[in-house]
């Protein structure tokens, strides 16, 4: 089986979590903590960085330490994985969606204008699969209208925006460090920001809000959503390595484009945009119309040859759990909802060989030959 995704851990990876044993800082007070969260912080040009346990616990932070409230609105995109709309959902807020671009498969920014009202309190951009969405015009809507930005970053370690880096744009952003992601720490995540008051609101609500001088007396509720110093190790252990990867998947990414580009009824990823080349979190196809069935019966071929591939996301105006709720009645989504159904993506793994990629293509080229 050529797995989805296989994490590369050949650097300092064994030495670093040898000296957290060695050490006996096993927990959230070792020292790596603090040194992977400032040399990230460093690499995304942001002043501080808050390390939590995953990707979704950071946007739940990050949607607490903005003051999302029941009856907020806070505008984001339908095509995503649940995380951002969970977080606003679990604080009472409503999510607001927006339709995809068709190309670069990011929220479509057109739309968002359109859905501010007097209720909406934040723009939560999700940068999706590869290329970033283009944020400047939503800054500047932000700055309009007042409104926060959460940038949620979770796929775009080392990715840049007209040569700044992403996850720099939010009041507050996140990183995820899931093992499919440029950098791992088997589970973690991050939270960057500019400023203090917003970064220390966010290191009380990981750490159950303990407050400094009286531990067990609580102003407020927050969560153990703490990093531990054998995550980090790893993370500061990757992160070293991030430029390599990043050539490494940008690599991968040209590779599969050149063997499966004489595929005409599939669409591939965007190489560039006008502000980034695309970084190739994943590497993504989309069938196109002509093609008689959807992605679902592509992936089960590509199972039974061994192949591992994952759906795309599915959109969250048609989500059980949020159709339950009476959120997005009667909502469509035309772009999205086409991307849900005909989107997969194949092995993109850092760890994936060059006669890896080759056998994929010859496989998809068969499978889609049926």
């Amino acid at each position: 089986m050529i797995p989805v995704n296989e994490p590369l851990l050949e650097g300092n990876e064994k030495k670093y979590l040898m000296e957290c044993i060695d050490t006996g800082w096993i927990s959230s007070e070792g020292p790596f903590v603090k040194k992977f969260e400032e040399q990230f912080a460093a690499r995304v040009d942001r002043k501080y960085g808050v390390a939590v346990a995953n990707g979704s616990v950071a946007l739940e932070t990050a949607v607490a330490a903005a003051g999302i409230q029941r009856g907020d609105e806070v505008i984001m995109p339908t095509f995503t994985i649940i995380s951002p709309a969970a977080s606003v959902v679990r604080a009472g807020g409503v999510p607001v969606l927006v339709d995809s671009d068709p190309v670069t498969w990011n929220m479509d920014i057109s739309q968002i204008e359109a859905k501010i009202t007097v209720k909406t309190k934040a723009i939560l951009v999700v940068h999706i699969y590869g290329l970033p969405v283009d944020i400047n015009p939503i800054v500047e809507l932000a700055k309009t209208h007042n409104l926060r930005i959460i940038e949620d970053a979770a796929e775009m370690h080392g990715q840049t925006y007209y040569g700044r880096p992403c996850g720099s744009f939010g009041d507050m952003s996140i990183f995820s460090f899931y093992p499919n992601k440029h950098i791992t720490t088997g589970e973690g995540g991050m939270i960057v920001t500019d400023d203090g008051e917003l970064a220390e609101r966010c290191r009380s609500l990981r750490n159950l809000c303990f407050q400094p001088q009286k531990r067990f007396i609580h102003e407020d509720l927050g969560w153990n959503f703490r990093m531990t110093n054998m995550q980090a190790a790893l993370g500061l252990a990757q992160l070293e390595r991030l430029d390599e990867f990043v050539l490494r998947k940008r690599k991968m990414g040209r590779r599969y484009t050149e063997l499966l580009s004489d595929i005409s009824s599939v669409q591939l990823p965007a190489e560039r945009t006008d502000y980034a080349e695309n970084i190739y979190w994943v590497f993504s196809v989309v069938l196109k119309d002509e093609v008689a069935f959807e992605a679902e019966e592509v992936m089960r071929g590509l199972n039974d040859r061994k192949i591992g591939s994952r759906p795309f996301f599915w959109c969250m105006h048609e989500q059980p759990v949020f159709n339950k709720m009476g959120l997005f009645r009667y909502e469509k989504y035309p772009v999205a909802e086409r991307l849900s159904r005909r989107g997969f993506y194949l092995p993109s793994g850092l760890g994936l060989t060059e006669a890896q990629i080759e056998t994929v293509c010859n496989i998809v080229k068969d499978v889609l030959r049926r």
